[in-house]
């Protein structure tokens, strides 16, 4: 970490502290998977990097939290976005050296910029630093998932999920499969995963969706209606035309889009 000059080595040391306590608060709150806990998170990451506009780490995690923001559907600034990119691109000079923070911004551009080849660049890069990294893995699976390769995606999705079997957010990992299987068509193997990531995080609201457009395509209405109940029950502004502005680049070719867009609309989710 690059330390500021604020006078003596005893305060060199605090400074350098209290970056760290910002960023750990700051992932706290980005665990609990809210809107007040993400814009509590950026606020904390900000004041990090006040201290420290190097500390990858923190310029890492603010993409992250509008990352997972974007993903349930929230509204995402255009100012958030290009904020988001351009500190995911600082890491690639500032964090060359910490894998999971060129994984969490290599995600970040993948999934905002479709920069996807720079983000496999980055995580490649990661795991010559980290080979067993089940963070890079899982990054790994979602940038291919991104690029409509589903296979390539399961297998690096079941490489973390082997080299982390117990990871606290391995529902994440569930989310990937069943993402994965989806771009495939397999809508099935989607359900499944989806529902093995509700057991263990029923706040799930992207495995909710998932599970409602598969159970749509597989004319499993009942179901799908479920599914539609429980999304608007975690977010009552959700709207297709919300997500498609937010999120619909990231889901992949306009033909996999209007796969999803159908699924959305035939499980009963509101156009606007």
């Amino acid at each position: 970490m690059r330390r500021l000059d604020v006078g003596s080595g005893r305060d060199l040391v605090a400074v350098d502290l209290e970056v760290f306590e910002l960023y750990l608060r700051a992932l706290a709150e980005a665990q609990k998977l809210t809107q007040s806990g993400w814009d509590a998170a950026v606020a904390l990451l900000t004041r990090a990097l006040a201290f420290d506009p190097d500390y990858a780490p923190a310029a890492a995690l603010i993409g992250w939290c509008r990352v997972l923001q974007a993903t349930i559907g929230a509204p995402v600034s255009a100012f958030e976005i290009a904020e988001s990119a351009h500190l995911a691109t600082r890491v690639i000079e500032i964090g060359k050296d910490q894998p999971d923070a060129l994984c969490l911004a290599a995600n970040t551009l993948s999934f905002f910029t479709g920069a996807h080849a720079t983000a496999a660049g980055m995580i490649d890069h990661a795991l010559m630093l980290n080979p067993n990294s089940a963070l890079a893995w899982f990054f790994r699976g979602w940038v291919a998932a991104m690029q409509d390769q589903a296979d390539p995606a399961i297998e690096a999705f079941q490489r973390a999920m082997r080299l982390s079997p117990l990871d606290p957010l391995r529902w994440t990992f569930f989310v990937g499969m069943s993402f994965a299987n989806m771009k495939a068509r397999r809508f099935g193997e989607a359900i499944d995963w989806a529902d093995r990531s509700l057991r263990e995080q029923p706040r799930n609201a992207s495995a909710y969706r998932l599970k409602a457009v598969a159970c749509a395509h597989l004319d499993r209405a009942e179901e799908a209606r479920e599914c539609t109940r429980r999304v608007l029950e975690l977010q009552p502004a959700f709207t297709i035309s919300g997500w498609q502005r937010t999120i619909g680049a990231f889901v992949g070719a306009p033909e996999t889009l209007a796969m999803w867009v159908d699924g959305l609309r035939k499980a009963g989710l509101p156009e606007e």
